[in-house]
Order: structure tokens, then sequence, then C-alpha cells
């Protein structure tokens, strides 16, 4: 009989994470993938020193850079900081445009909330 109780309970509770889990696309929940967290992180811990608590702040950060930019947002801005550095008429490119410039804000933005919640 308690045998019987506990398996039901049980499966109650995993019927439960189960709906909660799939209610929300995978998308939604992480779509930065792990690659790019650890580029991040890897960046982030080279700027702030490589101790455990930068660690821990630079983990927080990129959590708090990918709930607020899109991760297609943050390759476009990657992507532009990335060519703006080049020199000549590509790299002016780059520079100059008005949807590379907003990319780059909403990215500068939400590394700028990162800061205040994270370190």
């Amino acid at each position: 009989m308690a045998f019987d109780r506990s398996r039901r309970l049980i499966v109650s509770v995993l019927a439960a994470v189960s709906a909660t889990v799939s209610s929300a696309p995978a998308q939604e929940v992480n779509d930065y993938p792990t690659s790019a967290r650890a580029e991040y992180v890897f960046g982030c811990l080279k700027a702030n020193g490589e101790t455990r608590q930068a660690i821990e702040q630079c983990s927080c950060s990129i959590d708090v850079v990918a709930s607020l930019v899109p991760f297609e947002r943050y390759v476009t801005a990657e992507t532009v900081l990335s060519l703006s550095q080049v020199r000549g008429n590509l790299g002016g490119q780059f520079r100059t445009s008005e949807q590379a410039t907003n990319a780059l804000n909403d990215l500068r933005r939400a590394q700028a909330e990162a800061e205040v919640r994270c370190f």
C-alpha cells in the first residue's frame, strides 16, 4: 500500500515537472549555445581577473545578457564589434551602419545592466 502511494506521488511529480518544462520552448529557456556562453565568460575573465569570484560574476553577466538580448542580435553585435576593427571601406560600413549601431547599443545596454546586477 505504501509502495503504491509512493509510486503515485513520484508519477505525479514527474508529470508536473514534465508539463512545466514542455510548456516553455527550448529556445526560450536557453537560446545561447554553450560555446557562446563559454567565449563570453572567457573574455570576461580575462578582463576582470581569473578568480573564483570573477567566474561567478562573469557567469551571472552572460545570464543577464542572454535574458535581455536574443542570440541572433548578440551574434550581430559581436560581428559588428569584430568587423568594425577592420581598416578601410569594409570596416567603415560596419562603423556607420544604423542597424549595426543599434545592435551594438543593445548589447552595451545589456552589459551595463549585467554590470549592475553581477559586479
